[in-house]
């Protein structure tokens, strides 16, 4: 197969994850004959600081034009310290979300079982935990009318949804429960929120199309709280777009970081592939970035042109990189000296070399090459 993917590796430590997730990618193209073309383009901070506005043409071009974006992080302190800064890094990747008509953002949060006690939560809780998360992406108060009084002391935020778009994600959640276990749970806030109570609606209606599937109904605060104290009662989650924001990020306390968080965002033509973790810019060129994220937005990145022989040797090698403690300090006590790249190399060995990866952790050369 051949791929034209748009690169975006961004701000802070995007640019070192992405350049892990490309290292996977290559080494995918090699071992099966694709051909994957990448292409890189300015977004964010970085792109404020060479052109002035945080989604250059030339970016959005780029993207429109390719079968997948390949997308990093965005963000910087600076910018997060100044309320009044008009133009700021976030706008970029909204923009890009909105241009590329990307509605549907899909979140998987898995409890590795080697990593069941890097969570601050009680093993028995999250222990088999496999959610999906199906969070809205082009709506809600995100993208609603912001307005800032003339004297700076009112300020407002609109939360608009209509029907289509509570509708077209509403189906692609259905799909993907009637693919798992069968169980939909819709988030909202339908006892205060009118735009809550339009979601509930469409989802009633649409229920009976889908007589295999059971869904259930919680309000955001009381599913914030279950997120916690039972996950695994959850199969496929289906919310708006500041909910799903807020419960995804929630949901990496149980997987043990949120840099084992993957994601990918669909339209109708389009797809981008990234971690949903931030910039990390105090975490930025010091090796520490957990790169993981970013492998396995790529491994959803093979899945959706249909390449899951591929995406699932790239999962195996993660799994293993797992398993061996060949992983970054926020995940790793065992070993003080892995950093981002070689986290990267031990995978790309890995896909490289699958039959040859010695299991026993003290035989393998980081920092040279993980095979012997």
């Amino acid at each position: 197969m051949k791929l034209n993917i748009a690169v975006l590796p961004g701000d802070g430590a995007g640019p070192e994850v992405t350049a892990q997730a490309l290292k996977v990618l290559k080494a995918i193209a090699m071992e099966f004959n694709h051909v994957f073309n990448f292409t890189e383009g300015l977004v964010g901070a970085s792109a404020i600081q060479k052109t002035g506005i945080p989604l250059p043409e030339e970016t959005l071009d780029l993207c429109e034009n390719a079968d997948a974006v390949l997308f990093g992080a965005i963000g910087n302190t600076s910018y997060d310290l100044d309320p009044n800064a008009k133009i700021r890094p976030e706008q970029g990747l909204l923009g890009l979300r909105k241009s590329l008509g990307l509605y549907a953002n899909i979140r998987p949060v898995i409890a590795y079982e080697e990593l069941l006690n890097k969570s601050s939560l009680k093993k028995r809780q999250i222990k088999d935990t496999n959610i999906l998360i199906y969070r809205e992406l082009t709506g809600g108060i995100y993208f609603g009318d912001k307005v800032l009084s003339d004297d700076g002391n009112k300020a407002s935020d609109i939360c608009e949804y209509n029907r289509f778009e509570v509708e077209r994600i509403t189906h692609l959640a259905f799909k993907a429960a009637q693919s798992r276990k069968r169980k939909l749970a819709l988030v909202d806030k339908a006892n205060v929120l009118e735009s809550s109570r339009l979601w509930r609606r469409v989802v009633q209606e649409l229920t009976p199309q889908y007589p295999d599937v059971t869904v259930d109904y919680l309000f955001i605060d009381n599913a914030a709280m279950e997120l916690i104290i039972n996950p695994r009662q959850f199969d496929v989650i289906l919310t708006e777009n500041m909910f799903g924001d807020i419960l995804s990020e929630e949901a990496s306390v149980i997987v043990g970081s949120i840099g084992l968080l993957a994601s990918a965002s669909i339209g109708e033509k389009h797809a981008m592939f990234e971690p949903i973790h931030g910039a990390y810019t105090k975490g930025a060129n010091k090796g520490i970035a957990n790169p993981i994220a970013s492998i396995l937005s790529a491994a959803m990145l093979l899945e959706h042109f249909g390449l899951d022989d591929e995406a699932a040797l790239v999962r195996e090698g993660v799994d293993k990189s797992i398993k061996l403690h060949i992983t970054t300090p926020d995940l790793n006590t065992k070993y003080d000296h892995i950093t981002t790249t070689k986290v990267g190399d031990f995978i790309e060995d890995f896909i490289n070399n699958p039959d040859e990866t010695n299991l026993n952790f003290t035989n393998i050369h980081l920092g040279q090459s993980t095979i012997i």
